[in-house]
């Protein structure tokens, strides 16, 4: 009997949470930022302090919210997590922030998502560590202050351009988290399937790591899923054949595109010959979101020379219309 959609999502963040590193040296990749983030927290710890807020960009799935918690656990404090379209009015952000002790952690994910509104209450919080409400409205209204206890925002966004100037300006250090190498994915698989009593052999790893787009979240959902594939039409063991079988059945292809990625190329090469072709026309035509475009699929595709942005718009590559076998035996496009 299945189990329940709930408990099916309970146990896959019961997964996550185990597959989260816990320590500096369980986190692979990304050195250049965990030298930075361990001068900064040794240096605070030194003075007794907080950190400076810290602000963490890229795409989903690279290990922002992993590093808030490193941050946390490595300054012996607590962390409360939140994201910016949960903080509809000034009464949600008092609630967290009146609720903190000294040398807290605030985790802000989709920073960017936060309203204006809500901004001009952050900004004397982070400086002055400060809240100032207004009670009640027109000549009845006052104002009161709150002091706050010293504390660490940590922002995350995979937009940092749509943040305000102001907003951005007050955090004392920003780090851009980059897609990982094939060696770190296939390092962090090993890991999981260790932590979840996968038997894996190394031609596997390799397999998975190479459609894993060079992010940890998918490398691990894809183990997942292996493993799923290895215990029911295999004896358990995650081999290279069975792990290409099950993601060839989850259609991932040999470069990692899913069927959401060949969508966005083939309305690119079919329906606008390769392009230049602006945003909202592909979204339209593509049938897919605009945002979902720009923060989801088009930051893989461009890493992998498929997209490429010019003035006048996205253009396909040479390389997407081989990929998707847009090109006859002669290498002349089968379009035209």
């Amino acid at each position: 009997m299945a189990a329940p959609p709930d408990k099916k999502f309970k146990d896959d963040e019961i997964l996550d949470s185990a597959l989260r590193p816990k320590s500096w040296p369980d986190y692979v990749g990304q050195e250049n930022i965990k030298e930075n983030l361990r001068i900064i927290i040794t240096a605070a710890k030194q003075r007794s302090q907080s950190p400076d807020h810290l602000l963490f960009y890229g795409n989903s799935g690279l290990g922002k919210t992993t590093l808030a918690y490193l941050v946390a656990s490595e300054m012996g404090r607590g962390i409360k997590i939140t994201s910016g379209p949960a903080l509809e009015r000034a009464g949600d952000l008092a609630a967290i922030l009146t609720n903190m002790s000294e040398g807290d952690v605030l985790f802000l994910d989709e920073i960017h998502r936060i309203s204006k509104t809500i901004e001009e209450y952050i900004y004397p919080a982070m400086e002055e560590y400060k809240l100032n409400l207004i009670l009640g409205k027109g000549p009845m209204a006052r104002t009161m202050e709150l002091k706050l206890p010293h504390f660490t925002i940590i922002g995350a966004t995979t937009r940092p351009a749509l943040l305000s100037a102001p907003l951005r300006n007050r955090f004392g250090a920003t780090f851009q988290l980059n897609f990982y190498k094939n060696e770190d994915i296939e390092k962090i698989i090993e890991r999981s399937a260790r932590i979840l009593g996968i038997k894996i052999e190394p031609d596997a790893t390799k397999a998975i790591a190479a459609r894993s787009r060079f992010t940890p979240r998918v490398a691990n959902r894809l183990l997942k899923r292996a493993r799923d594939f290895a215990q029911v039409e295999g004896n358990g063991i995650v081999t290279k054949e069975i792990s290409n079988r099950a993601l060839d059945f989850l259609e991932v292809d040999q470069m990692g595109l899913e069927p959401g990625d060949r969508k966005i190329l083939s309305a690119l090469i079919e329906k606008f010959n390769g392009g230049p072709v602006g945003l909202q026309s592909l979204s339209a035509a593509a049938m897919e979101e605009e945002d979902t475009i720009l923060d989801i699929y088009e930051p893989y595709l461009m890493q992998c020379g498929f997209i490429e942005r010019t003035p006048r718009g996205r253009v396909a590559s040479k390389l997407a219309y081989e990929h998707l076998g847009f090109y006859d035996k002669s290498g002349q496009n089968s379009l035209l």
